[in-house]
């Protein structure tokens, strides 16, 4: 350890201390990318007609350590700069992964405009679960062909020797040629056909249902990433009205008109806007790369919506004809109405199974000394089998169908009731948010900032004006995000977002 005293008998330990720190600070300041000066330090003053004492040198206690060499200073009152122990060596370079490959800014990408229609277009031609569920359409297809194939004719033959055992017969090769070919009983084959083509009709309503409720994700996720983008922009403007009353609030603390309180209050609430700025973008990111995952990642990397608004003037639709339509056009009940359909025909095909068919029979047998000519006509007689157990699994297929179609009914009609109530009761918010509170709470806050601002009111009441405001202005938001909502439900239940599909064939059989 090195003393120091100056000629006032004061110990240069604190001139050491700083000199062991400059190091430090440097290399804190290289690592962070700011300049770093020394500045000069100044001793102590030295009484007049006081010669100030040399400062002995000391060698390092371990030569050739590497240590630093302690050195007077080169004049009075300065310190001679240090080396920082890593000196001469450059700073570890961290690497970082490039976010954007591309190297285009994001900011840089045009916004490409589209309409909701657009936007619903690019999702139905690329979303995974609806093309695999078109396929389903052409395998029921397949279906229709494998029943309505006939069933193939059956060939026989048969080949020996003959060997004579008594003088008066020949010895020869012995040949018999046979054929036979079902003629399937009309009943089954007609029930059979129907049910393929119940089932290809019932896929083409399931297609339908995937269609129908894609459409209504898409609105529905079309409609959030509005909501999300309304809410980021309320949000930066709650940040710049922020940021004006702290200005505000500055100017009047440094006139000492208010207390350091203000400023503190102020700041933690302007650090609390960004957090919620920053929070309403990034949610409206998140409902952005929803759609992009139900499009299959093929929505542009910037797009706009330039059609869709949450304001909704549209009139309240009637209950009633809401009702009829569903019961109408619902895909839903059109495919549980297939499937009653579908049963129907296999009933009707097991009761037919118990007669299968009329199986005809010819064949031919060569000898060496005749030849014979056979005609046959077999039929399955249903003496132990009488298709009990088809028929009564069939049977409980169709009840089991009717029972979902009504159930599917009853409970499709409450959920118009329901779903029309909530856009009832969320349009009766969204107007009265709109007219009533939002125009109450700005009006606060204009009092409140008024007040403020000549001395009447601390800064306490116009933060809690800002904050009522900004509350009522979400919840508006909100409001009118949840009458798309409900309008959206409307529609998917009612079977508006979608067509019905025609008959898979003209020879269709209700």
């Amino acid at each position: 350890m090195l003393h120091r005293k100056d000629s006032a008998g004061i110990p240069g330990r604190a001139t050491l201390l700083l000199a062991a720190l400059l190091p430090l600070a440097a290399a804190q300041a290289q690592t962070a990318g700011t300049p770093f000066i020394a500045r000069p330090f100044s001793a102590p003053a030295t009484p007049s007609g006081v010669t100030p004492a040399p400062v002995p040198q000391q060698a390092p206690a371990f030569p050739g350590s590497g240590s630093p060499s302690f050195a007077a200073p080169s004049a009075p009152g300065t310190l001679p700069p240090f080396p920082a122990p890593d000196a001469g060596r450059p700073p570890p370079q961290t690497p970082v992964q490039n976010p954007n490959p591309s190297g285009v800014a994001a900011s840089a990408v045009p916004a490409v405009a589209l309409t909701l229609q657009q936007l619903t277009d690019i999702v139905l031609q690329n979303n995974p679960a609806l093309l695999s569920a078109q396929q389903v359409r052409t395998t029921a297809g397949a279906a229709v062909t494998t029943a309505g194939a006939f069933p193939n004719p059956r060939l026989e033959f048969t080949g020996g020797r003959q060997n004579a055992r008594i003088p008066s017969s020949l010895s020869g090769n012995v040949t018999t040629y046979g054929v036979s070919q079902l003629i399937e009983n009309p009943a089954i084959r007609s029930a059979r056909i129907d049910a393929a083509r119940f089932g290809e009709r019932g896929s083409q309503f399931q297609v339908v249902v995937n269609r129908n409720e894609l459409i209504a994700q898409i609105r529905l996720r079309a409609y959030e990433f509005l909501l999300r983008q309304a809410e980021a922009g309320a949000a930066a403007e709650a940040l710049g009205l922020l940021e004006q009353s702290r200005t505000r609030v500055q100017a009047r603390v440094d006139s000492g008109e208010a207390g350091r309180y203000e400023i503190i209050k102020a700041d933690a609430e302007l650090v609390l806007a960004r957090q919620r700025r920053q929070s309403a973008l990034l949610m409206a990111d998140q409902a952005a790369l929803a759609l992009n995952r139900l499009a299959a990642g093929q929505l542009p990397a910037r797009w706009t919506l330039t059609d869709a608004r949450l304001v909704d003037n549209a009139p309240l639709p009637d209950l009633e004809s809401l009702q009829q339509q569903a019961f109408t056009s619902n895909p839903e009940l059109q495919f549980l109405q297939s499937e009653i359909d579908r049963a129907n025909a296999t009933v009707d095909g097991a009761r037919a199974s118990r007669w299968p068919g009329v199986e005809l029979r010819y064949s031919q047998a060569r000898d060496p000394e005749v030849r014979q000519n056979v005609l046959g006509v077999s039929v399955q007689v249903p003496l132990f089998d009488r298709r009990a157990g088809p028929i009564a699994e069939a049977t409980s297929e169709l009840i089991r169908a009717r029972t979902r179609l009504e159930g599917r009914q009853a409970e499709l009609q409450q959920q118009l009731l329901s779903a029309w109530k909530a856009l009832e009761m969320a349009r009766l918010r969204a107007d009265a948010l709109s007219q009533g509170a939002v125009r109450d709470s700005e009006a606060a806050l204009r009092v409140a900032e008024a007040a403020y601002r000549f001395g009447e009111r601390g800064i306490l009441d116009v933060l809690d004006a800002q904050r009522v405001l900004r509350t009522v202005r979400s919840d508006l938001l909100e409001a009118r995000y949840q009458v798309q909502s409900a309008r959206i439900e409307l529609d998917y239940l009612a079977g508006r977002l979608v067509g019905t599909p025609s008959a898979p064939a003209a020879d269709y059989r209700p």
